[in-house]
C-alpha cells in the first residue's frame, strides 16, 4: 500500500496570514555564520530540570555547573512550573535529595541556604529564578533564561514542549489529536507572545519519547518551527529502531513535505540535554548534563537576541563538534570546523530534490499500529548529496534541491553518550535553495 500526502492549502494560508515573516521565500539570500562584525558564538542548553520538578539537584547548583563548563546561557524548563513562587522542599521526603543538599552546602555560603523545621520536618526553600539570576548571571558573559516544559499529552502519549523566555506560565491546552495538542499549545504561546511582547520560542521535545509523535503529525503544525533533533536523555530514542524513524530521518521527511507540499517554513533541529540526573556519573546512564547543546550566533547575550538568532537559523546544534563558520553564497554551501588535534572529520551534505518520490508505505503491516508510526519513504528523501573528509567542505547546489543541510561527524567518541557508540557531531541547519532561473 502506498500513499501520497495530500496537498493541504489551509496550513499554507494560515501560515501566510499569521506568520508572514516565516514563510519560506523562493530566493535564499547569502548566509554568513561566523564570529565577525561584533557577532559571537554562544553555547547554551534549552532543556533543564531541577528540584522544582523532577530533576535531582537545586537550580543554583545546575546554573553554576553550566557556567563553570563554559556555557553562555541556560534555560530552566521545569514541568508546568516557573521558578517564581515560594516553595519549600522536605529533603526527608524527596528521595535521593541528600546528595543535592550536600552539594548545596559545599558550594554555597550558609546565609544563602534558608531552612525551617527540625529533624525529618526540615525544609529548604527553593530559590527563585530572580534570586539565582542575581547571584550567577554575568552581563554579556553568562545568561539565565526563564522557561517551562509545557507537559501535555494525548491519551497516554506524552506531548512535551519547551518554552524559552517566558514570564508567565503557559498551561497545557490539550487537544483532539497529537497534531491538535501541539497546534493548540503553539497557538496559546503565540497569543501570549503577541499580548505581552515577550519573545517566547516554543519547540517540540523528544518526539520519540514514548514514540508519541510522528513526522506526519508534526510537519503539519503551523508556527512550530523547532524540534529536538538530539536530546541527551537515554530513553528518548533519538535513533529510533526497526519500525520507528530516528529524529534525523524525521527531520528530512518533515522539511521535504513542508517545503514542497504544505508550503510551510523549514523545521529547525535543536540539540539539548534534558538533564534530570546530576549525580549519575556512569557513561551513558541517566539524563546527565553536557550531552547536547545549541551554539547561537548573535551580537548580544540577551533573551530576545538569542530567540531572534534561533528564529533566523543563525545557530548549529552539537554533541561535541565546534564549527568555525557556515557560509552559503551564490549557490555554494561551505562548512568549516574548528578542528581538534588528532581528530578527523567527515562532512555530509544532505537534502531532497523537488522531484522526489512522495509515495510512502506504512512502517508496519498491523493497521492498528500504522497510524502511530512515521511512514517509510524512498531514499530520495534526505539523501546524501556529497561527502567530504576533512575540517572544510563545500557543496555546490544544482538548483534542483528543496533544501540542503550538513552534518559533521568526528572520529572522537562522545565521552558520555545518550546512546551507545555515538561519535561527536554537529548539525548545520537546513538552507532553502532558490528555484533556478529560466534560460
Amino acid at each position: 500500500m502506498t500513499a501520497r500526502l495530500p496537498r493541504l492549502t489551509m496550513p499554507a494560508l494560515l501560515c501566510a496570514l499569521l506568520f508572514p515573516a516565516l514563510v519560506t521565500c523562493a530566493q535564499q539570500p547569502d548566509v554568513l555564520l561566523q564570529a565577525v562584525d561584533g557577532q559571537r558564538w554562544m553555547k547554551g542548553n534549552m532543556h533543564t530540570h531541577s528540584l522544582w520538578s523532577d530533576g535531582d539537584d537545586f537550580p543554583e547548583n545546575l546554573a553554576k555547573w553550566y557556567r563553570d563548563k563554559g556555557y553562555q546561557f541556560l534555560v530552566f524548563t521545569d514541568h508546568n512550573t516557573l521558578l517564581q513562587k515560594e516553595r519549600w522542599l522536605n529533603t526527608a521526603k524527596r528521595k535521593g535529595s541528600e546528595k543535592a543538599v550536600q552539594r548545596l552546602r559545599e558550594q554555597w555560603p550558609a546565609e544563602w541556604i534558608e531552612t525551617r523545621g527540625e529533624g525529618e520536618a526540615t525544609e529548604i526553600r527553593l530559590k527563585t529564578f530572580d534570586e539565582i539570576f542575581a547571584r550567577l548571571a554575568v552581563p554579556q558573559e553568562y545568561l539565565l533564561i526563564q522557561g517551562e516544559e509545557i507537559t501535555d499529552r494525548f491519551g497516554k502519549l506524552p506531548v512535551h514542549m519547551c518554552a524559552t523566555n517566558t514570564v508567565e506560565l503557559l498551561p497545557p491546552t490539550g487537544g483532539e489529536s497529537i497534531t491538535d495538542v501541539i497546534q493548540q499549545n503553539i497557538n496559546a504561546a503565540t497569543s501570549r507572545r503577541e499580548r505581552t511582547g515577550v519573545k517566547t520560542l516554543v519547540h517540540l521535545n523528544h518526539p520519540n519519547f514514548g514514540y508519541a509523535v510522528t513526522a506526519e503529525q508534526l510537519m503539519k503544525v503551523v508556527g512550530e518551527n523547532f524540534f529536538e533533533l538530539y536530546n541527551g536523555h537515554p530513553t528518548v530514542h533519538n535513533s529510533g529502531d526497526a519500525t520507528h524513524a530516528g529524529t534525523e530521518r524525521m527531520w528530512d521527511i518533515m522539511n521535504s513535505f513542508r517545503l514542497q507540499t504544505l508550503q510551510l517554513p523549514l523545521m529547525y533541529g535543536l540539540g539539548t540535554d534534558d538533564g534530570h540526573n546530576y549525580f549519575e556519573t556512569a557513561a551513558g546512564k541517566g539524563a546527565q548534563p553536557g550531552r547536547g547543546w545549541v551554539v547561537v550566533l548573535a551580537k548580544s547575550l540577551e533573551p530576545d537576541a538569542i530567540v531572534d538568532a534561533l528564529e533566523a537559523g543563525r545557530f548549529y546544534s552539537s554533541s561535541g563538534v565546534s564549527l568555525k563558520s557556515v557560509h552559503y553564497r551564490q549557490g555554494t554551501l561551505r562548512v568549516e570546523v574548528q578542528p581538534e588535534a588528532d581528530v578527523q572529520y567527515q562532512i555530509q551534505f544532505i537534502g531532497t530534490n523537488r522531484d522526489f518520490d512522495q509515495t510512502s508505505k506504512p512502517a508496519t503491516e498491523k493497521p492498528e499500529e500504522a497510524e502511530t508510526l512515521t511512514r517509510v519513504y524512498s531514499d530520495q528523501v534526505g539523501k546524501v548529496l556529497a561527502t567530504a573528509v576533512g575540517p572544510v567542505a563545500e557543496y555546490r547546489v544544482t538548483g534542483q534541491e528543496l533544501y540542503v543541510r550538513a552534518v559533521v561527524t568526528s572520529s572522537k567518541r562522545h565521552p558520555n553518550p545518550s546512546e551507545a557508540g555515538e561519535f561527536e557531531r554537529a548539525w548545520v541547519q537546513p538552507i532553502t535553495v532558490s528555484v533556478p532561473a529560466a534560460k
